[in-house]
């Protein structure tokens, strides 16, 4: 079934009957070509570029809980390509491009608004570094405004410009960056995939890899056994448990993330805004409320749930940049369990075991990374052979040299 205006009229003139389930409900099978593990928005957009560009449907995607009961619905929407080192500048770039296209590709509502991201500098230091980056991602093909104290002026006139610790002197722009409707993503992947044969089975854990002589031949799961000629495995925070059942040790911690939402206020923020001189992101949702985070809690965990003091930080940030927040009440919070790399960078790669594939550590930046992970991982599961954009994510890089430190803190990932 196709979705389209027409048919949103003409399901309202005759009693919405004409609806169809979004995904099926199949059982698993005894084998597959691939399973993927983890039905989050990674996954979901392997199997259904691995489908839609590669022609491959005999594919699982196997999820413990429910489709977008991961970090695809609980993260802070925010899409982007700001990066500057080669190995990631050009990956991100790709998914933005995907991003454009996303809604027409697979025909399904994601509420992708490009109002543009804006990351604030306060001092000339930060400006110069900003310059850098920006000029970085032009080089990469990707759009960058460097503006000055007027410019931001122009953009957001409410923040606090004459901050006696933290004065506002500008901004880098990315015009082109802006906000996903997060579960839209997951459901539009889903139905994408299964509309082309993909088995998508949910409330079906993995408590084991199938082994034989050294090579993965499938999972073990709390509905039975799955055989697979490859085993791609994208668990977000869960990646270490779940690598661990193969006997692998990643470079990663799992961190929580917690996210924000205010009650609902007339429109005011015009895009995504970020404070340069501490953490703190934001953006406003249709709905009016305004949707911010920042820092990861320091220690490690696999609770979906976070702590107090980072509360208190996060919104001291927003006070700093836009005190006029202070008034507004916090409606909701939540918390998504973040892969934290020893550089700050993700990996899509294969393993040193036959036929297990691996894509994690994406830190902060998994969602915007949606589309171009599942396009690169979908390559990668195909043809044995990275994707020209993702030739440096690779998990053997700190053993070689070739780390990507993106953020500059050297393997504390709780600063990344």
């Amino acid at each position: 079934m196709r979705y389209s205006g027409f048919k949103v009229l003409w399901e309202g003139l005759t009693g919405n009957r004409g609806w169809k389930p979004v995904w099926r409900e199949p059982e698993p099978k005894e084998s597959y070509d691939i399973v993927i593990v983890g039905g989050g928005g990674h996954g979901l957009a392997t199997a259904y570029y691995l489908a839609k560009q590669f022609g491959m449907t005999n594919i699982a995607v196997v999820e413990k809980g429910w489709i977008g009961s991961g970090n695809v619905g609980r993260n802070t929407t925010i899409i982007r390509s700001n990066y500057m080192l080669p190995g990631n500048e050009p990956f991100y770039e790709f998914s933005m491009k995907l991003w454009e296209n996303l809604e027409q590709d697979f025909n399904y509502n994601a509420m992708v608004s490009q109002r543009g991201i804006i990351n604030l500098f306060h001092s000339d230091p930060q400006r110069d570094a900003f310059a850098r980056r920006g000029n970085a991602m032009r080089m990469a093909g990707a759009d960058a405004v460097l503006l000055d104290r007027a410019g931001i002026e122009k953009h957001c006139p409410f923040l606090d410009f004459d901050n006696a610790r933290f004065p506002i002197k500008g901004g880098l722009w990315q015009p082109r960056g802006g906000t996903v409707r997060h579960d839209a993503v997951a459901w539009g992947y889903a139905r994408g995939a299964d509309a082309r044969g993909v088995d998508i089975i949910q409330n079906c854990e993995v408590t084991g890899f199938v082994m034989e002589n050294g090579e993965c031949k499938g999972v073990e799961t709390s509905r039975g056994t799955i055989r697979a000629g490859k085993t791609a495995v994208c668990v977000a925070g869960s990646s270490g448990r779940v690598m661990e059942k193969a006997g692998m040790r990643l470079p990663i911690e799992s961190h929580v993330l917690q996210a924000f939402v205010s009650e609902g206020l007339k429109p005011v923020i015009p895009g995504v805004i970020t404070f340069g001189a501490g953490h703190f992101y934001v953006s406003q949702s249709d709905k009016g409320g305004l949707v911010f985070g920042g820092d990861i809690d320091g220690y490690n965990t696999y609770a979906q749930r976070g702590n107090l003091p980072v509360v208190e930080d996060v919104c001291e940030g927003g006070m700093a940049i836009m005190p006029m927040i202070g008034r507004a009440r916090l409606l909701r919070m939540w918390g998504g369990v973040v892969d934290m790399s020893m550089d700050g960078s993700p990996f899509i790669d294969k393993t040193h075991i036959d036929g297990l594939y691996f894509n994690g550590g994406w830190c902060y930046g998994g969602f915007k990374a949606t589309p171009a992970s599942g396009y690169c991982y979908a390559h990668l599961l195909a043809r044995d052979e990275p994707h020209p954009t993702a030739t440096e994510l690779r998990l053997d890089r700190f053993l070689t040299g070739n780390i990507i430190d993106e953020k500059g803190v050297g393997a504390q990932p709780n600063l990344h």
